[in-house]
């Protein structure tokens, strides 16, 4: 019984019920035998659920980077604003050096031209 006119000729010329539910069976069990990993196949069904699983955890990954973005952009705007403030610190202090040098040059230019 290897092809399904044969199968039908089986059930159709089976004398009762039991017969064809016999027949039936052995036909299933052919099938599965030919083909072993016909229940590891996936349906419709089980692709779909796969798709709605995979498309939440998306979701659950983009909302995940999303917040890992806003704290490091939180954590760049603080490394700015202290950067910043130890930039304008070091501009003072440097500011605090060179006066009072201009000035010493300044000085000792006036007392080179006085002994020239």
């Amino acid at each position: 019984m290897t092809s399904s006119v044969a199968l039908y000729e089986a059930l159709t010329t089976a004398p009762d019920d039991r017969a064809r539910a016999r027949v039936i069976a052995e036909a299933i069990e052919r099938l599965e035998e030919r083909y072993p990993h016909l229940q590891d196949l996936a349906t419709q069904g089980h692709i779909r659920e796969a798709e709605l699983r995979l498309q939440k955890e998306i979701e659950q990954v983009r909302a995940d980077l999303k917040a890992d973005i806003e704290q490091i952009h939180a954590k760049l705007r603080e490394t700015e604003l202290r950067l910043q403030k130890e930039i304008a610190h070091i501009k003072l202090d440097l500011l605090k050096w060179l006066v009072p040098l201009m000035f010493a040059q300044v000085a000792a230019i006036a007392a080179l031209v006085k002994l020239l």
